[in-house]
Parts: structure tokens; C-alpha cells; sequence
């Protein structure tokens, strides 16, 4: 059986019981960086086989994958941080399960955007995911297109490229749009800034550094 296990985007202690139990379970963990899951299984005293799984070898270790999923053995995917297959990878993964009637299970638990978005005051009854813009091609033309869309929109970003974004926000949207930034969450400097994108754009422009993994939330209505 593959599970499907969100692990903790900040503070270890929003582990859940159940992902705690089948983590102690399973025969192999998969994760992005062994090193990082490392430590969570260290925090949790779990001992267990951690077998690469990430963006670049993902095509090249399905196959491997179902074959051990077919010989009985009972797996855990997990991501460096929140759900797997959120901007992260998974999904070859989980539609070969399907397609093969493989069983597993997705459990419940953090993903980066649900706290952004609720915490950001923007409206989160009806919201686009847009995760990741492409870094080059094609990104201008995304950017028209979200325009046409009227909704809160909530892109994921690096702290690199944050004050990039927040300038296409505001050539794209206009200087008056309410955009939230989200950084650190569930961890000690957790930060929630919403403003203008102008007065955002003034207030990270004037910071020495920008860190930790940023979530955009912007009111397109």
C-alpha cells in the first residue's frame, strides 16, 4: 500500500498521531532529501529505510516503485515539507497506483497555502492554486491570463524572486491590489503581511534579506 503522508511545513510538532504511526509502520519512506526527512524521523525516534524520491528521478523510479508496491511491501511518500504532489513530486507516483488498482491513502494534514490563504484576510470562499509561475517561458502570458480571472489567487514562491513577483503584481494587477505575503509558517519568525502590493513592494525592497518559502495571495475579484 502507498501512503501518502503530509509532514510539517514548519514547527515538527504539527505532525499528526496517524502520520507519526504509519510513518513507524511502513517498510520504506519516500522523501525529496533524505537529510531533511532525517531529522524529522530522528525528532519522531522512527528508524526506517529513506529512499530518494524527487523531481529529478522521479520518471526513472516508478517502475521501481510499483514493483516493490506489487511485492507486498507497504511505502510512505513524503515531501520536504507539507503534502506531496503540492508543487512537489508525487503524482507519477500515485496515478500508476491507480492505474494498476495499487491501494493507498492520502492522509489529511499541513500544506502551506490553507494557512497562508485563511490567515492572509483576503477572501478564501472560492480561490485559484496557482503554485509555481514558470520561472521564464511562458510566465508573461500566465500573468495575462490569471488577470482575466476574477478570484483570490495564491502562487508559491522563492524569497529570491518574491520581489520579482510583487513588481509583475503590480505592472499586471495595479499598484492598489491587496496582495498578503506569507513566510516562516508555523515556525518562530512566521510572518502574515497584507497591503497594497505598492506598500509591499517598498517594504521588502527595504529588507537586507528575504528568507524561508513564501506564499502569495492576491485579490483579483
Amino acid at each position: 500500500m502507498l501512503y501518502i503522508v503530509p509532514t510539517p511545513v514548519g514547527n515538527l510538532e504539527d505532525i499528526t498521531i496517524r502520520a507519526k504511526r504509519i510513518l513507524s509502520e511502513v517498510d520504506y519512506v519516500l522523501c525529496e532529501d533524505t537529510r531533511v526527512t532525517g531529522q524529522l524521523m530522528k525528532h519522531l525516534e522512527i528508524k526506517k529505510p529513506l529512499r530518494s524520491f524527487h523531481a529529478h528521478n522521479e520518471h526513472k523510479t516508478v517502475d521501481q516503485l510499483i514493483d516493490l508496491l506489487q511485492a507486498g511491501s507497504n511505502i510512505a511518500l513524503v515531501s520536504d515539507a507539507g503534502t506531496p504532489a503540492i508543487s512537489d513530486p508525487g503524482f507519477l507516483l500515485v496515478r500508476q497506483c491507480q492505474e494498476l488498482n495499487i491501494e493507498l491513502t492520502c492522509l489529511p494534514g499541513a500544506t502551506a497555502f490553507v494557512p497562508a490563504l485563511v490567515a492572509s484576510g483576503l477572501p478564501c470562499d472560492k480561490f485559484l492554486f496557482e503554485g509555481f509561475l514558470p520561472h521564464k517561458k511562458g510566465r508573461q502570458k500566465r500573468l495575462g491570463q490569471l488577470l482575466e480571472i476574477k478570484t483570490t489567487i495564491v502562487f508559491y514562491e522563492s524569497p529570491h524572486r518574491l520581489l520579482k513577483l510583487l513588481k509583475e503584481i503590480n505592472e499586471y494587477f495595479g499598484s492598489d491590489t491587496k496582495v498578503s505575503v506569507s513566510r516562516e509558517i508555523s515556525k518562530i519568525h512566521e510572518e502574515y503581511n497584507t497591503n497594497s502590493v505598492s506598500a509591499l513592494l517598498e517594504d521588502y525592497s527595504n529588507r537586507p534579506s528575504i528568507k524561508g518559502e513564501i506564499v502569495v495571495v492576491v485579490d483579483n475579484r
